[in-house]
């Protein structure tokens, strides 16, 4: 945490994500609050008592002095451990620092991302109207979904160990379990499930389990999303949805499309996964090895590809809107799932630490060598990807409602460097044959001074900004991408856009 902020650097910061400052000169803001709740339920943050934000973002002190150090600081420890203002406190006093600016003094709170076991973290005694999330533009209230999927993500059993007492062993799709079992078999001859009939096979790997209110077999939640058909899933996850979308030709809308509801197949995620994962790596080229006389057909990119499109499944929040959405396009996958991070993006970027949302599906797909449970999926994605020389894979987290989203682009890195350098060189011209007004480069002026290092904005974060509708908005930030100013994030739906 100590990172977000180095007093050495106090002359360079501005408000972002994960900075906060209040002026704090009548004593502590109420909006501290909703920071301190905010940053708990995203990443983490610091909240700045002492200081104004200018016009031009800059920050001025203002004008806190000793005496009001007590006063403030056993007012602000007073109220963290009342839970009537605050659920759970955070913090301890290391968490706390006190700095000389000037003449005035600033006081620094650092506030940890709270674990999953924690969350929400809300103000007033108010669980549902109390509680925040930070984005780039401030604290936002959470949506009661919002709140209910912390809570959902709070317990060691997951979500898929539930069992489903109003559904019968019958629900399940009998050719999706056995295209299963054999596969298991044929990776793992000789395993001791390999001899058990279906029903106690079922019951060994997380399918079903005995319901405490009939004390009979019943499918759980995994067992359904797994083996079940479409129909009996959303009976009890009403938002499933599967959905592949192949875009190879500009002037084709779908070149294919693969989705849960179709009524052509089972639509459960089991024969989802197959399905997709053929048709994604159907392009891939693969080298001529062999071994013991056979020919491997399989290289790390594949490897990769399995694990991300696990991933993806494994940590969706099955209650959550919008779906599972694959999208495969000429130069790139995308890979989206409703579903916050549970361990936070920068930890799933590093690795090393497991908290998959299902954990029954990750056995399931483990038993039959797909994925793995040590944390380092998704930095093995991130190493194929370098060895291969291709631009890194973009990791991004939206809220409201909860996704994330995996872009895995084939391009190598120095061909998006001469391509963003033509971009640049192909602007250039056209700015030279056509003279921009003096009204569209105020207007430029305005989305740069706006924008704020490090963070993304969709065009509708900005179209207030310039008084301008959402169509003029892109048209400008397309300019600016051209122009070398600021980049996109290289998606269709749901693009956003970042200063360098």
């Amino acid at each position: 945490m100590s990172k977000l902020f180095d007093i050495s650097k106090f002359d360079s910061y501005k408000e972002d994500n994960r900075r906060e400052v209040k002026k704090a000169n009548g004593g502590l803001p109420l909006a501290l609050w909703e920071s301190y709740s905010s940053f708990a339920n995203t990443y983490g943050g610091v909240i700045i008592l002492g200081i104004k934000e200018l016009d031009d973002k800059s920050w001025k002190t203002t004008g806190l002095k000793a005496a009001d150090k007590e006063k403030l600081l056993d007012n602000f420890w007073n109220l963290i451990h009342n839970s009537q203002k605050v659920n759970i406190n955070l913090l301890s006093e290391n968490d706390v620092e006190v700095y000389e600016v000037g003449e005035d003094l600033i006081i620094v709170i650092y506030v940890p991302m709270a674990k999953r076991e924690q969350k929400p973290v809300f103000i007033n005694n108010n669980m549902f109207g109390g509680t925040f999330r930070r984005d780039h533009s401030g604290d936002y209230h959470c949506t009661r979904l919002q709140v209910k999927a912390m809570l959902r993500d709070q317990t060691d059993n997951t979500m898929d160990m539930e069992v489903l007492d109003d559904a019968l062993m019958e629900d399940l799709n009998k050719e999706t379990i056995q295209g299963y079992r054999n596969r298991h078999r044929t990776l793992k001859a000789g395993h001791p499930f390999e001899r058990l009939d279906d029903t106690e096979y079922l019951r060994s790997i997380g399918a079903a389990a005995i319901s405490d209110v009939d004390k009979q077999l019943h499918p759980t939640a995994a067992g359904m999303l797994m083996f079940g058909n479409e129909y009996n899933i959303v009976r009890h996850f009403p938002e499933y949805f599967l959905d592949y979308r192949e875009v190879l030709d500009p002037t084709i809308r779908w070149t294919d499309r693969l989705q849960s509801s179709s009524g052509e197949w089972s639509g459960n995620i089991c024969d989802f996964y197959f399905r997709v994962y053929n048709k994604i790596t159907k392009d891939i080229k693969v080298p001529f090895k062999t071994k013991g006389g056979d020919r491997i057909d399989d290289t790390p990119v594949h490897e990769a590809l399995r694990e991300a499109l696990a991933n993806c499944l494994i940590n969706t929040d099955f209650y959550g809107v919008r779906g599972v959405v694959i999208r495969k396009e000429p130069d790139k996958i995308i890979m989206e799932n409703p579903g916050y991070s549970r361990t936070g993006k920068d930890q799933m970027r590093k690795g090393g630490v497991s908290d998959p949302r299902n954990k029954t599906l990750m056995k399931m797909f483990n038993l039959i060598n797909i994925g793995e449970r040590a944390g380092s999926g998704v930095p093995n994605i991130f190493n194929v990807w370098e060895d291969e020389g291709w631009i890194e894979p973009a990791i991004e987290e939206q809220f409201d409602p909860d996704r994330m989203i995996l872009t895995l682009e084939f391009r190598k890195k120095q061909a998006k460097k001469a391509t963003e350098k033509s971009d640049r060189k192909k602007a250039t011209e056209k700015s030279d044959r056509k003279k921009v007004t003096k009204n569209t480069q105020e207007q430029y002026e305005q989305i740069l001074t706006f924008m704020r290092l490090d963070t993304w904005y969709k065009a509708s974060d900005l179209v207030e900004v310039l008084g301008v509708k959402e169509t003029r908005t892109k048209e400008l930030l397309r300019a600016l991408v051209a122009g070398g100013k600021i980049i996109d994030n290289g998606v269709t739906k749901g693009r956003c856009y970042k200063k360098l």
